[in-house]
């Protein structure tokens, strides 16, 4: 499991851009409260390798499972707490409510730094949850 901002990433795929080329189905974890995206951990140094070398031939696109064991892709996300696929709400829900049990060890460690960038990750999921409960609503 990766974390940003305190919040555990999402595990998905997705495209990026090296240099001028595009390689596609890279696996990837997304922070849900100030969205960073980075490469899996697991995979970067095979990523940075196939990167490298599709530059080099001048490839425009390349496809990241054909050079990789999908074995490996498989149980990437296995240890993630969220993934894509699921219902956003229940995403954002899940990460509430790690937020607020973490809060609860900050406050008994009287951590008030740690404390305020929960409340701070706390403000933003909530208001997250707002827009999504909204965009329901109005369907």
């Amino acid at each position: 499991m990766s974390f940003c901002c305190g919040a555990s990433m999402i595990g998905t795929k997705g495209t990026l851009k090296h240099m001028r080329t595009w390689i596609h189905h890279v696996p990837l974890l997304f922070c849900p409260v100030c969205h960073r995206v980075e490469v899996h951990y697991l995979v970067h140094s095979e990523y940075e390798m196939l990167a490298e070398y599709a530059h080099a031939d001048g490839a425009a696109e390349v496809d990241f499972p054909e050079y990789i064991d999908n074995k490996k892709i498989d149980e990437l996300f296995e240890n993630c707490t969220n993934h894509e696929g699921e219902d956003p709400l229940q995403v954002i829900t899940n990460q509430i409510d790690m937020s607020l049990d973490l809060l609860l060890i900050a406050k008994q460690l009287q951590d008030e730094e740690w404390e305020a960038q929960l409340k701070k990750r706390l403000n933003v999921l909530s208001d997250r949850k707002a827009k999504l409960l909204e965009k329901r609503a109005m369907r």
